[in-house]
């Protein structure tokens, strides 16, 4: 069953993990999708890219939903038709989504070592607890890009930095939680943060 994983963070609050291990047709046939999500699926130019956005379609099964109940503001931000904030990612082979009553973000991505070339892109504040000497630097770099991708997410607002608005405090070893905060417009958000790491992979998501 590629249902990977299922994490309750809270009572008001569900992370479900996907291991892509199916083919795009074996996917393709087992969902149901709006004639709009058909039309963005099929003009996928990376099987990969497709997979990952059918595999979403069945992680919103496991929570009792299907592709007519999630919808895309303005902004790009995913929501539900029954009001429950959400959030959606996926990165080779795997996908996530988290549901929850309260404002959330999540994100998934596969630790390699080209992270370090666009780290001066999002690393801010962190630079003064951050060491590329250390053994675990890039398992570090990822841990920071998923919270910050993940407050991106939550936050949905345009111009947002990564660098500029989003800060992390350090993590210390063997610990899979922090605290990050958004600094924006002369005001502070102060969100809760928890991480995993799997199969070469980092998973984050925000809660307040």
């Amino acid at each position: 069953m590629p249902l990977y994983k299922t994490i309750n963070p809270n009572s008001k609050t569900c992370v479900k993990i996907w291991k892509i291990e199916e083919s795009y047709e074996v996917l393709f046939q087992s969902v149901n999708l709006r004639p709009e999500c058909l039309k963005r699926v099929l003009g996928m130019k990376s099987e990969l890219h497709q997979r990952g956005f059918l595999s979403v379609r069945k992680l919103l099964a496991e929570f009792g939903y299907s592709d007519f109940d999630l919808f895309y503001d303005a902004c790009g931000k995913p929501h539900l038709k029954d009001g429950k904030q959400i959030s959606i990612t996926h990165s080779f082979n795997f996908s996530g989504v988290i549901v929850s009553d309260d404002s959330i973000g999540i994100d998934i991505e596969k630790q390699r070592n080209k992270i370090t070339v666009i780290a001066h892109k999002f690393i801010g504040y962190e630079n003064q607890y951050l060491s590329e000497n250390d053994a675990d630097y890039i398992k570090k770099l990822t841990v920071i890009w998923c919270v910050k991708e993940a407050l991106y997410k939550l936050f949905a607002t345009p111009h947002l930095s990564f660098k500029k608005h989003c800060l992390v405090i350090p993590v210390s070893d063997n610990e899979t939680e922090t605290v990050a905060w958004i600094e924006y417009e002369n005001k502070k958000f102060r969100y809760h943060i928890q991480f995993l790491e799997f199969e070469g992979f980092t998973c984050a998501y925000a809660i307040p």
